[in-house]
């Protein structure tokens, strides 16, 4: 459901919308001129997505903001390009080269396989040039005064990794990645390239989609227009209630899960009878709920 921005006698705009970020932009441009399309200081975003990356970048406006943690969580999908023989300082094609190595050797197969290792649970070491904090500082920032840190490792989920095309020729392949909230598809790229026994480095990162959000139904920032909070968390269990429970939701009551037929293991997107979102409830011991976030 779309909803257009807000004049000074009207409502504060509230919704989702569904940029696709060009090349170029880092997230935050991208959320400043979202303040400017939409006419409200009250913009974030769900997932940061590299300058030099393109693709799906999900915005929060007005108190839809407070929800964007639950879209940050959904399972994200990336087209990528791994260059193989060459490893950089940002992992990527925007950093220094910092090392080669001849893998003119390297076969389909063994792509094929090395991809296929890395798909389930697994450990990635975050790279430098990211928005981690560190002793209060991001490790971007860092790297841009030369200073490297021990980074532990953070486990994340590949849900899958497909070898879309093989060029060995150039030494490239391309693939698509489905993965879990937080996983860096450029230190991906890096630790295939290790796997086959060289290095790598990433180019033409495409986010295509953040759960059921794909690039079909983004625009650019200056095209975009809101959903509804409602249709923003479709990818959760929605649950409608009447206009009694409605009250009680709106007040923070902890529920019992028959109240509003809580089923499963949430978090559970509660509605009013006119389909309008009022919160998101999540478990609170057995058989009860609690909100997470009560917006109206």
């Amino acid at each position: 459901m779309a909803m257009t921005m807000a004049t000074n006698d009207a409502e504060p705009p509230l919704g989702f919308a569904v940029v696709d970020k060009e090349s170029g932009w880092t997230s935050h441009d991208v959320v400043a001129r979202g303040r400017k399309v939409f006419g409200t200081r009250k913009v974030g975003h769900s997932g940061t997505l590299d300058p030099g990356a393109t693709g799906v970048l999900l915005l929060g406006v007005g108190r839809a903001t407070r929800l964007l943690r639950f879209l940050t969580a959904l399972t994200k999908t990336y087209t990528a390009t791994v260059v193989l023989g060459t490893e950089t300082s940002t992992l990527d094609d925007s950093g220094d080269i910092t090392a080669t190595h001849d893998m003119s050797g390297v076969t389909d197969d063994e792509i094929r396989d090395a991809a296929a290792g890395f798909v389930g649970s697994i450990e990635q070491v975050p790279p430098m040039v990211s928005a981690i904090k560190i002793d209060g500082k991001r490790l971007h920032q860092l790297a841009r005064e030369g200073v490297e840190v021990e980074r532990a490792p953070r486990p994340v989920t590949i849900h899958s990794l497909g070898v879309d095309s093989i060029d060995l020729a150039e030494s490239t392949f391309s693939m698509t990645v489905s993965c879990s909230s937080g996983t860096y598809i450029r230190s991906l790229a890096a630790d295939i390239g290790a796997a086959l026994g060289g290095g790598a480095h990433l180019r033409d990162l495409r986010r295509t989609a953040i759960g059921s959000f794909t690039v079909d139904e983004a625009r650019p920032i200056d095209d975009a227009t809101l959903m509804s909070p409602a249709t923003g968390l479709r990818d959760y269990q929605r649950v409608t209630i009447d206009a009694g429970v409605a009250a009680d939701v709106r007040h923070g009551k902890v529920l019992s899960r028959d109240e509003a037929s809580f089923v499963g293991t949430g978090p559970w997107v509660v509605c009013g009878p006119a389909g309008e979102l009022l919160a998101v409830y999540e478990p609170h011991g057995p058989g009860r709920a609690k909100p997470a976030v009560v917006l109206m």
